[in-house]
């Protein structure tokens, strides 16, 4: 996969972590919308897999340490994680 994908992926996985947490979960608690969390939650979801998968094959094909594959993970799991961790990335490939 490419590097080009791999952020694409990864930035698409973020924007929609933030909705999630941000828009559609106080719509549900605060507006009674729970559909708001049931699509963007799925949206997520999906994103979220394809992210996993995406740090798997970009690590195997630019030879990562387990340890690189593993803190993309993490950052995946924070809100604004995929962008710090997007940045880090590029700023190391100079």
């Amino acid at each position: 996969m490419s590097l080009k994908n791999f952020i694409l992926i990864g930035r698409a996985e973020g924007v929609s972590y933030l909705l999630l947490l941000f828009i559609a979960m106080p719509l549900k608690y605060m507006a009674d919308i729970p559909l708001a969390v049931k699509y963007t939650g799925w949206v997520h979801g999906l994103l979220f897999v394809l992210y996993i998968i995406a740090i798997v094959l970009t690590g195997a094909e630019r030879k990562w340490s387990i340890w690189k594959m593993f803190l993309f993970f993490l950052a995946a799991l924070l809100p604004f994680g995929p962008f710090v961790a997007e940045a880090k990335l590029l700023k190391g490939a100079e």
